[in-house]
């Protein structure tokens, strides 16, 4: 399994990691078992980097991937993240206060029967809470030796700063893809001059870059994706447009089109850990393969000029959650 290190901080993951909320019936039902085995299958093949949540699944996730690494828990690095609660009524809002971070991180290190969480992430920022204080908690989790490294996800340039100066930043999550790459407007520059680590989510476009989703009305009836804006129908033939051209190209280089996605975002730097979702064993090893795919710059620029940024019609997320998004 080739490597790559996260910044500067010497956490050392497999190229491409394993993205675990579809296991939760995000995108569609899952088969717990099913998940089970391809997490297990993901460390026979040398993945080392599960990624999670607290709220995915509303807490079910976690436990899932605490049940699949029980045995070989050493040989992973488990990231989750906090930030996403329920007010009274339970509506979900982001949450960034200091004693909802300790709270937060004892809750998931219950459901996922660890002592000590590898790489700890504030899923969103709070806009109410300045990011000194949520790092400055979040930093505290470390000296007591409840979390090892810090990240953030989707977090602008002015935010990383600010957080960076506050305790050392191991990694940014943000969404990084062919078809959403705005990221590359200052994000990207901002985790390289600070020397954090890119952890690229959603490197297939939720799928669509897969080309297996064939219309929007073939989604679950609970698939998340239907109100997603790329996904609707005023959209859809035309992003699927761009992926056939996607396709041309899979089939002269003799991959598939998730590999070829996935080598593209690993071409855009050796900073860069794209952690793809995937909840059957042979999507994993589908994607596995793209480690072994090399793109010529020929390659790159046939790519470029299909999918240039603003490419994709429409948002990457519905339009009451793009505020949160590079905040």
């Amino acid at each position: 399994m080739k490597q790559r290190t996260l910044g500067s901080s010497g956490l050392v993951v497999s190229g491409i990691g394993l993205g675990c909320m579809s296991m939760s019936s995000t995108y569609g039902p899952a088969d717990e078992g099913e998940s089970i085995a391809t997490i297990q299958r993901a460390r026979e093949l040398g993945v080392t980097f599960l990624d999670t949540a607290d709220v995915y699944g509303d807490g079910h996730n976690e436990q899932l991937v605490g049940t699949a690494v029980r045995g070989f828990r050493n040989e992973m690095i488990v990231a989750t993240k906090f930030g996403s609660a329920r007010d009274k009524d339970g509506k979900r809002y982001i949450n960034g206060r200091p004693e909802y971070v300790q709270q937060a991180c004892d809750a998931s290190l219950r459901r996922l029967s660890l002592d000590i969480i590898d790489l700890y992430y504030q899923h969103r920022v709070d806009p109410s809470v300045p990011i000194e204080e949520t790092v400055g908690a979040m930093a505290d989790l470390i000296r007591v030796g409840k979390v090892r490294y810090l990240g953030l996800s989707e977090a602008g340039p002015a935010t990383i700063r600010r957080a960076h100066a506050v305790h050392p930043i191991t990694a940014l999550q943000t969404e990084y893809s062919l078809w959403t790459r705005d990221c590359e407007q200052e994000v990207l520059a901002t985790c390289r001059e600070l020397r954090i680590g890119f952890v690229a989510y959603s490197p297939l476009g939720r799928g669509f870059l897969t080309g297996t989703v064939r219309s929007a009305d073939a989604l679950a009836a609970d698939d998340r994706r239907r109100v997603h804006p790329r996904f609707s129908p005023e959209n859809f033939d035309r992003n699927m447009a761009l992926v056939e051209r996607l396709r041309e190209i899979a089939q002269a280089k003799g991959c598939t089109l998730p590999q070829l996605g996935l080598a593209w975002v690993l071409a855009q730097g050796t900073d860069i850990v794209p952690i793809p979702g995937a909840k059957r064993q042979r999507h994993l090893e589908e994607n596995l393969g793209a480690l072994d795919l090399a793109l010529a710059p020929a390659d790159l620029g046939a790519l470029d000029a299909i999918m240039p940024p603003g490419a994709a019609a429409g948002s990457r997320y519905p339009e009451n959650m793009m505020p949160s998004v590079n905040r």
